[in-house]
This record gives C-alpha cells, sequence and structure tokens, in this order.
C-alpha cells in the first residue's frame, strides 16, 4: 500500500507525493495531507480483472475519474462502457458508479471529488497576472 509523503508546505501550499505512478498500489486520500479545502483527490490502482468491491452514490460532490494507465470498464447506474489511459469520466450526484480492470497491467487512476455545481471561475476567468521574481 503506497501511502502519501508531505515533502514542503508554507503558509499558502503543501507539496505531498504518493510516489511513483507506475508502482503505485492501492488506494490514497491526499486532502488531509494537502490541507485541501475545495476538492478531495485520490489515487487509485485496481490489478487485473478486480473491481472496487461496492458501488457507491454520492449526496453532494460529483467525482471525475481521469485513467492514467491501463483498460477497464466503468458503470454508472445501467450504463457499462470501456475505459482506458486518457479517459476523463465525469460522474452526477446521486447515482451509482464502479470501476474494473480488464488489462493485463493495472488500472492506475485518479479520482477528483468537489461540491457538483461549485464551479465559478476558472483558468484566466480566475486569474490574476502577476509580477514576480521568477526564482526556478
Amino acid at each position: 500500500m503506497s501511502e502519501v509523503k508531505v515533502l514542503n508546505s508554507g503558509e499558502k501550499f503543501s507539496h505531498a507525493t504518493v510516489g511513483a505512478l507506475k508502482t503505485f498500489e492501492g488506494k490514497q486520500f491526499v486532502k488531509d495531507a494537502t490541507g485541501a479545502t475545495s476538492c478531495e483527490i485520490s489515487f487509485g490502482t485496481l490489478p487485473t480483472g478486480a473491481a472496487v468491491p461496492f458501488f457507491h452514490s454520492h449526496r453532494e460532490n460529483e467525482e471525475n475519474y481521469i485513467i492514467l494507465s491501463g483498460t477497464g470498464r466503468f458503470q454508472v447506474n445501467d450504463t457499462a462502457f470501456d475505459i482506458a489511459e486518457g479517459s476523463v469520466i465525469r460522474v452526477s450526484t446521486n447515482c451509482d458508479r464502479n470501476i474494473k480492470c480488464t488489462s493485463a497491467e493495472p488500472l492506475v487512476y485518479i479520482c477528483v471529488q468537489a461540491k457538483e455545481g461549485s464551479l465559478g471561475g476558472y483558468t484566466m476567468t480566475d486569474a490574476d497576472v502577476t509580477e514576480r521574481e521568477n526564482l526556478m
């Protein structure tokens, strides 16, 4: 089982890692390590033939799954479909969902959970270009 490690943090940021994604195993939530207040991010892997052992539904939060490697099947209520590396699946509130690995390699994914309907400004509609000394 992989575990999240805090590498660096300051008053306005937190830097954590779950390690190398190619060797990542299990499920790891990162909200507590990063101190996130707007969403929950988790990393997950499923070995060949494995599925999450239960369907689940959220009352307030939608979920966005980003498939990083492997192939599988995803089910939302009574609709099942194939997924693969690069797939992005948004699942609304109050519906059942599950995921299964169908590839010889593990299915590795990120899940971002946030309150449905809460997205206001984003990208440049919520950004200001600023002046700062570049330390990189």
